[in-house]
């Protein structure tokens, strides 16, 4: 019984080496299979003509693991936009399969810190993947010159290590950091062409998010196609003028309900600064109900909902967060996730969804 014992946890043994020797053989052939098909991928490049909007993050300062700071890219004829840029948005970007170093221009709806936290890391991203030899165009209403300013100065020491360690054939001093493009923002109902090139056309319009000023969302045109987002604002007259019909309505919202719950919660817990901060929040944002009621005025034929607020962990809370949402607009409506696509094939009027994480 002891020989038998002793044979028994030798082959025990043995089994565990091979394991662990095959286990490193198959996670190197693994590693290897998933990185060419990682490099080899080419969402641009396979993406059909028309204008297709992707959530490189959907969430909101509030803490979500499943979602990034505001994001979207906006891509038409190889030309990637962003539209705004939170924390975690550039490295979902490369998960999605969408480089940044293809973007063409990134436009800002304001300077909310969580609109704005990604843009060092797109900078340098854009830069070192891109191979670009001109900085990112960033355009955006008037003060964006101090923020681009600054951010270049905060990276100047990493450009000039990374100048020195790759050499300038690789990194291009001209292509580092970004250029402001500020423009005066509308007012009223006035609406402003930001960008007009190759048959894509960029519209600003002013939006409601006092005590934040300026503050604008942005229309696409291309090809009989058009995609509106709403950036950060109450619900506004001038968000339906700029849809008027448009293919895709992208709207921030926030559920007041849900908010007033965390705000009792902190109360409970004795948090008063939060408490402050969970009141004052709902003043300039839009309900998904309210959301929705723009959409129905515009004639949107589609409502995505971005910047989630609060977060939503699970998808039991979706339909609570959606309430109500459906008795005033009738049309399609989809809570935003990170790494959705919508597609709007060139000079058709269907909307197709994929995801790219």
């Amino acid at each position: 019984m002891k020989k038998l014992g002793l044979g028994l946890l030798l082959l025990a043994l043995l089994a565990v080496g091979a394991g662990a020797l095959f286990q490193e053989q198959i996670g190197k052939r693994l590693f290897a299979s998933a990185v060419e098909t990682a490099v080899a991928r080419d969402v641009l490049g396979d993406l059909p003509d028309g204008i297709h909007v992707a959530l490189c993050g959907s969430g909101s300062p509030l803490p979500d693991p499943t979602r990034a700071g505001p994001c979207s890219a906006v891509v038409i004829d190889g030309k990637m936009f962003i539209v705004d840029v939170g924390g975690g948005a550039v490295r979902n970007l490369g998960l999605m399969g969408l480089s940044p170093g293809a973007t063409e221009a990134l436009l800002l709806t304001h300077f909310h810190s969580d609109h704005i936290d990604g843009l060092g890391e797109l900078l340098l991203q854009r830069w070192a993947g891109g191979g670009r030899t001109s900085p990112l165009p960033v355009i955006a209403p008037e003060g964006v010159t101090a923020i681009v300013d600054g951010l270049n100065a905060a990276y100047a020491a990493d450009v000039q290590y990374r100048i020195a360690h790759h050499g300038e054939a690789t990194m291009a001093p001209t292509g580092a950091g970004g250029i402001a493009k500020p423009f005066v923002a509308p007012q009223g109902q006035e609406q402003l062409v930001v960008y007009d090139q190759a048959g894509i056309t960029i519209t600003a319009f002013s939006v409601g998010h006092e005590p934040v000023s300026p503050a604008v969302g942005y229309r696409f045109d291309y090809k009989g196609r058009s995609v509106v987002f709403s950036g950060d604002t109450v619900k506004m007259a001038t968000v339906e003028q700029a849809c008027n019909g448009c293919d895709l309505m992208v709207h921030e919202v926030l559920n007041a309900e849900m908010v007033g719950t965390l705000e009792a919660a902190f109360e409970k817990a004795g948090r008063k600064r939060l408490v402050k901060i969970m009141s004052d929040i709902p003043d300039y944002h839009t309900t998904p109900v309210e959301a929705a009621k723009t959409a129905k005025a515009a004639q949107a034929k589609m409502l995505v909902f971005s910047h989630i607020v609060p977060a939503l962990p699970i998808d039991y809370l979706e339909g609570y967060f959606m309430e109500g949402v459906s008795d005033v607009y009738d049309g399609s409506v989809v809570l935003g996730k990170d790494g959705m696509l919508f597609s709007l094939p060139a000079n058709k009027n269907s909307i197709e969804q994929d995801d790219l994480l």
